[in-house]
Formats: C-alpha cells, structure tokens, sequence
C-alpha cells in the first residue's frame, strides 16, 4: 500500500512540473518566435497558459474522441481535389505557394513530378 501512494505521489509531482514547464515553453517559445515574426507582444506565463486554453477551446479540445474522423475526411478531399489538377495547375500552385513562404526568393521551387 505505501509502495503505490508513493507512487501516485511521484507520478503527481512529475506531471505537475511538467505542466508548469509546458507553461513556460509556450511562454518561451511564443516571446522568441511572435514578437520577430508578426510584431506582436512579448507574454505573461499566465497569459501563455490563456493561449493554450483558447487554442484547446478552438482546436479540438472540446470535440470530444470522435474528431480524429474528420481529419481523415479533410485530407481525403484534399487529396481527391489536388488529384483533379492538371500539371500545370499543380505548379501553378507550388509556385503560389512558395511564393507566399519565401518572398525574397525569387526563383520558383524546382518543378517535380510530385502529384
């Protein structure tokens, strides 16, 4: 018996510290990468964790276990519709897209036969 309280100790010490750390991971990652990126403020541990929270809420976290269903339809009609596309179309897009991801390069992304 005192082999699993301690256990069920251990194992709530652990996963409260790693909660707190993802808190300041997030807080970390966000006050590196958005601030340089996209002009936005620097934020609060707190404010991080509200960032997760809104990002549970919109993204999934209340979906519930059925919506691993709907990924799969998603990227089932995006294969069937990059499927409709001629070739041409194809690199159209490519170049679209990396135009958008890398606008200092001038040189569109080497056309291959992916598709």
């Amino acid at each position: 018996m005192k082999h699993r309280v301690a256990k069920i100790v251990g194992i709530s010490v652990v996963a409260i510290a790693a909660v707190f750390v993802f808190g300041f991971a997030v807080m970390y990652l966000w006050n590196w990468l958005m601030p340089e990126l996209f002009g936005l403020k620097q934020v609060s541990y707190w404010q991080a964790w509200g960032i997760l929270a809104l990002s549970w809420i919109l993204f999934g976290g209340l979906r519930g276990h059925g919506h691993h269903h709907r990924h799969g339809h998603w990227r089932h009609r995006m294969h069937e519709r990059w499927g409709k596309l001629t070739p041409e179309e194809k690199a159209r897009f490519k170049e679209e897209i990396h135009r958008r991801w890398h606008p200092h390069h001038h040189e569109p992304p080497a056309s291959g036969s992916g598709g």
